[in-house]
């Protein structure tokens, strides 16, 4: 197989969060390339915050949170993104058009919506329709059809995105794996990132959720420049350089 490099260096971070550490020799011979370009590869994603370098490979320097399934991941952090979703629900009002992304915090979020009236939610999560179910002020629900992920419970793809350009929102609730000035908005799961670009260009307001673990963090697939985004709502221990540097770039910021 001929690897590019975007795809060599996603196969090197599943490697990572598989085992807990990777070896130049090995992934030199895994691939067929030199150790010089495995090792550009590892500074690389080293500089993304998605691994460690350490002598002679790299090691996890992050929870294996991707190896949790759907169920475990809600009990990740619980109590941090609950308080995110009570705010972020705060900020939506009666008769809105929302788009939630996937993950689990906007699954919380959907959860504190119940007292709303007259919403219309679009969103690619099945958990998020299958909640929604439950919130008598949500008029209708709309599934963004596309390539299913079971695992994760998301829509992605094309017909995804064909279908989502035919709606126009007030705002977006969009969950991500890491989010930092330096980098923007990222994502682990490279197959929905230009599916939430999407989202973001559909919206009059983008509204991020991340608990503190992804303030500062570079995640595999790039989504969003930083500026792009409207609010951020996360922790009161989430890194504060990083906090004040998203408020300089004039980026509201709504700490819970």
């Amino acid at each position: 197989m001929d690897w590019n490099i975007e795809d060599r260096r996603r196969e090197i971070v599943s490697l990572l969060n598989e085992e807990g550490k990777v070896k130049v020799v090995e992934l030199s011979k895994r691939f067929a390339i030199s150790e010089v370009t495995i090792r550009g590869d590892l500074d690389a994603l080293e500089k993304e915050g998605l691994l460690e370098r350490v002598h002679g490979g790299a090691i996890s320097n992050y929870k294996s949170y991707y190896n949790m399934n759907f169920s475990d991941r809600m009990e990740t952090n619980q109590e941090e993104k609950r308080r995110i979703a009570i705010e972020a629900a705060s900020m939506i009002s009666d008769g809105d058009t929302v788009i939630l992304g996937s993950g689990t915090t906007p699954l919380y979020v959907v959860r504190e919506l119940k007292d709303k009236k007259n919403l219309i939610l679009l969103t690619n999560s099945l958990s998020v329709v299958q909640e929604a179910g439950h919130c008598p002020g949500i008029k209708f629900v709309v599934l963004l059809g596309g390539n299913f992920n079971a695992e994760y419970q998301f829509t992605s793809g094309d017909d995804a995105i064909s279908q989502l350009s035919k709606y126009k929102a007030d705002k977006l609730i969009l969950s991500s794996d890491g989010v930092s000035s330096a980098f923007g908005v990222t994502t682990y799961h490279h197959m929905e990132a230009e599916l939430n670009r999407q989202m973001i260009a559909r919206v009059n307001k983008t509204i991020v959720v991340a608990d503190y673990t992804k303030i500062g963090r570079a995640d595999f697939s790039h989504i969003s420049e930083i500026g792009k985004i409207d609010c951020i709502i996360s922790n009161h221990n989430a890194n504060k350089e990083e906090i004040a540097a998203f408020e300089e770039l004039g980026i509201e910021v709504r700490l819970v």
